[in-house]
């Protein structure tokens, strides 16, 4: 494939000490470092110091850089990461290290680095961070580095903004020219109203303020339904309650081809009195939801295995025919993306009989005392309950949903 413009750029000029790309997702920014990382590498292949590549975690790091480099190159070239967090690129040894611990980059404490990789940027401990500057001491040692922008505040802005040796591209959705107009068409709606519009599609360092499912703030009119579209299968999110928060129960339907996502029945309740109470109620909501819907599996709150046990040993005995698992409960800031893409497509709905999740969805807002990350208001001043009940319902299929559209 053809390099773009701002590609070509970087390949020309991205020669400083640090090399960063910062901008929209999709924008063509990862691309290139599959044909940067192995010129990089060779260069150094006869000196001195580690070649290190680091990222959100270990599991990203394969996921985003060794699988598709091993596509273009061949295994031969490009080895698995190993259970001693080491692979082999392009003949050199190298560390693949997660770096949003400070705890996972012990193996090149004291080492120097002759090049190190990034992805991610945005999303590490800044603490490794830290340690990397101090441990790229070569005169030769180089950084690359991606990242989608956060808040004006964060320590990676507050770094590029600095006198240091810096080359910096910025990307917007619309340098990649090789995306199909309707999928940045769609992208652009989906974001629409958010923050992440501003970040993910212009590229810019802007604060998460206010509403966070701004569109459905604005319009819970779209959004609200009295019957539902014939629905594949159903999951039930389960958010247990404790020191003043409520007990939800999130029954959420999918369409064909999952081209919706339908919130159909809710449960909310606080002061439940014992798990006898618990898993009587969770009972008879399993039961009515099967007079309608096929339903599948449970997910729970995986920080109370006692309570998840108890659910387990009820439907089993009740015969329900439902299995009860731990909730993946994933990064959170990826489940808002996910309903906020879902509503900006208007593919999610709410029957209007769940009063509580739409509240729960239109009073929503990001946490102001957080200036450098992106937190939800979780004070107890508004229902975050059913808002966790939604998301465990969905989550496990949360990527299945978004490689469809």
């Amino acid at each position: 494939m053809a390099f773009t413009q701002k590609q070509r750029e970087f390949l020309d000029e991205a020669n400083h000490r640090w090399n960063f790309k910062v901008g929209a997702t999709r924008a063509g920014k990862t691309y290139i470092d599959f044909f940067v990382i192995p010129k990089r590498i060779r260069r150094v292949s006869d000196r001195d110091g580690l070649v290190v590549i680091l990222g959100y975690t270990k599991g990203t790091l394969q996921r985003n850089i060794i699988e598709p480099l091993q596509k273009i190159y061949g295994e031969s070239l490009v080895s698995d990461i190993k259970s001693n967090n080491t692979a082999i690129l392009f003949g050199e040894r190298c560390y693949c290290l997660g770096a949003d611990n400070i705890s996972r980059v012990n193996q090149i404490r004291g080492s120097s680095i002759k090049y190190c990789y990034g992805d991610e940027v945005a999303t590490w401990n800044e603490e490794v961070f830290n340690i990397l500057k101090s441990r790229l001491d070569k005169d030769y040692s180089r950084f690359d580095g991606t990242l989608n922008p956060e808040a004006p505040t964060h320590w990676v802005k507050k770094f590029l903004d600095s006198d240091a040796d810096i080359y910096q591209q910025h990307y917007t959705i619309d340098d990649n020219p090789t995306l199909s107009a309707v999928f940045v068409d769609n992208l652009k709606k989906e974001y629409m109203g958010t923050v992440y519009y501003d970040r993910y599609i212009l590229g810019l360092w802007k604060p998460a303020e206010g509403a966070i499912y701004r569109q459905f703030a604005d319009n819970p009119k779209e959004y609200i339904i009295e019957s539902p579209p014939e629905i594949m299968f159903t999951t039930i999110g389960v958010d247990f309650g404790g020191n003043g928060s409520a007990t939800a129960f999130n029954l959420t339907g999918y369409t064909a081809g999952f081209k919706e996502v339908i919130t159909l029945k809710e449960y909310y309740k606080k002061n439940i009195i014992s798990p006898t109470e618990l898993e009587n109620d969770f009972i008879s909501f399993v039961k009515e939801c099967k007079e309608k819907y096929l339903v599948t599996d449970v997910y729970c709150d995986s920080a109370e295995q006692t309570l998840i046990q108890g659910l387990r040993t009820a439907t089993n005995k009740s015969g329900l025919g439902v299995d009860v698992h731990n909730a993946k409960k994933g990064n959170i800031n990826d489940r808002i993306r996910f309903f906020c893409r879902l509503q900006g497509s208007m593919r999610h709905k709410i029957m209007s009989n769940c009063k509580k999740t739409i509240e729960a969805f239109q009073s929503a807002v990001w946490d102001k005392k957080y200036q450098t990350k992106d937190v939800r208001l979780d004070d107890g001043s508004y229902n975050i309950d059913s808002l966790d009940a939604q998301e465990y319902a969905v989550e496990s299929r949360m990527r299945d949903i978004l490689e469809i559209w």
